[in-house]
Formats: structure tokens, sequence, C-alpha cells
């Protein structure tokens, strides 16, 4: 049985470079340390985290009793006035929010600034997305099909910016600027979507059309995992979403000439390889 796996699996830079720099944190130990919300969707990392001593914030709420500590911003990024409540009470401030989510949040800010409404093609749920919402100067719009984009309707005539998550489906994001374009809207139409994120979707989508089975590695709460799955589900229809090899079960890989596997971008090196190797050499 052949096996494929995706070059492009795994961490992304932003990733990695937020949780190199919380275990760093963590070896320092110089005192609390307090990620607000989980540093990546991958509940493997979180736990071995935790277990070195980094508490995860549920919210706000939480963030507002604390009295000391350090405080991390994920990858995924915060609003404004995150940042300001963790200055007003002292707490030692570490950011490592994606270089490429930073760049949306200084877009949104400028221009609803001056004066344009802002539209998001993402999961509004998503952590990334609220963050983005923060930095505008007037409530933005999110829309995450075309059914939402169908309904949506600029507010009083205003000019019009067009952002999108990190990890949006490239082709949709493609299908809605169509849709867009035909509203005539005074639009500025950026495509913000990672470049390592593009390139993932792709070579997914690649590995599925040839395989007989697809394995898809990632968290639960990773959005961009979802997004591969969704993609390789339409190439091969024996796609499966697991976490750990825990999840592996014999019947996914019955008949099996080819087997792809990708990860998503919280997705450790150490598992893809665990999996990689338990298919190589049991199928």
């Amino acid at each position: 049985m052949k096996v494929k796996v995706a070059r492009t699996a795994g961490f992304c830079f932003g990733v990695k470079r937020a949780v190199d720099r919380v275990y760093q944190l963590a070896e320092e130990a110089k005192g609390p340390i307090y990620t607000l919300g989980p540093v990546i969707h991958n509940e493997t990392v979180v736990e071995d985290l935790e277990k070195k001593g980094i508490r995860i914030l549920s919210g706000c709420e939480e963030l507002e009793k604390l009295k000391e500590g350090t405080v991390v911003i994920r990858s995924h990024g915060v609003g404004k006035d995150v940042y300001e409540k963790i200055s007003a009470q002292g707490l030692e401030c570490v950011d490592v929010t994606c270089p490429f989510v930073l760049k949306i949040h200084r877009i949104v800010e400028k221009e609803s600034a001056q004066g344009r409404e802002i539209l998001i093609f993402g999961d509004r749920r998503h952590p990334e997305v609220e963050g983005i919402c923060g930095w505008c100067h007037f409530p933005a719009s999110v829309v995450s099909n075309l059914a939402e984009l169908e309904n949506f309707m600029v507010k009083s005539h205003e000019k019009l910016c067009v952002v999108s998550q990190t990890t949006f489906n490239y082709n949709k994001f493609q299908d809605l600027v169509e849709i867009l374009e035909k509203k005539r809207y005074d639009s500025i139409i950026l495509n913000t979507i990672c470049d390592a994120t593009e390139k993932r979707q792709r070579e997914a989508q690649a590995i599925a059309s040839e395989s007989d089975t697809m394995l898809v590695i990632g968290g639960r709460q990773s959005s961009n995992t979802q997004k591969l799955y969704e993609i390789c589900k339409k190439e091969c229809k024996n796609t499966y979403y697991i976490q750990t090899l825990v999840d592996l079960d014999s019947e996914m890989f019955r008949s099996s000439s080819c087997v792809g596997i990708t990860a998503g971008a919280s997705t450790p090196n150490k598992i893809i390889e665990e999996v990689h190797k338990h298919v190589r050499i049991k199928f």
C-alpha cells in the first residue's frame, strides 16, 4: 500500500512561533503564566503545557480577576480592548499573535477609520474573527457562505473593505468574491488568507484526489483542520478526521491501495509521524 504525506502538514510559522514562546516562558517560570484561551487548538499540546504550569483563561472575566502574572495573547490575536485591560491591571503581556493576523488588524483599523464598512469572510465564533472585529471603529459584518452573502447589504451605501480569516477556504473565498462583485459596491477586496493555509489546502486536495483513503489529523476545535477535512472529503469519499493514533481503525483502510495524510496547522510533527509510521507498518 502506498502512503502519501503532505509536505505542508503540521505547524505553520505562526503556530510554531507561539508554541515555542510559551514553552520558553514555562521553562523560565518567573511567575504565574496564563494564555487567553488555549494557545493552539490541539489538546495534546495544551495538556502538556498545563503540566508545565501554564494556565488557561477562558475569557475576559477571568482576566479581570488577575492581580499579577504574565498573559500570553495567542496566535489568533485579540481585540484592542484586551490589550488595554491587560495594561490597566498592571499585568505583563507577551504577544504571539501571528504576523498575518496582525496585518489584518492594521488593515481594518485603518480602513474603518476612513469610513469603510468592514466585511469579514470567516466564522464569526472563531477567536481570530472576534479579534479582527475588535480593531474596527464600528461593528463589522461577518459572512461564512453564499447564502449569508446574498442577504448582505452595505449599511447606508457606505464604502466597503473585505478581508478574510487567515484559515478560510480559498475556493470559497473566490466564490464569495464573485458574488460580491455582482453587487457593484465601492469595495476594496483583500485576500488575507495565509499563504501557508492556501498551499496546505491545495496540496491536501491534490493528494485526496489520488487516494483511496485520506486521513486529516488535527484537534476537534481547529478551524483550519475542519476546512482541510471538508476539502478532502469532496475529493475522497473515505476521508477521516482523527486527532491522534488512537483514532485509527483498520476498517478505514480496507481495500486501499493508496492512503493520503495531511494535518492542520496546530498538529505537532510527532503525531503526524506516529500516524504515518503506524499506517506504513500495519497496513
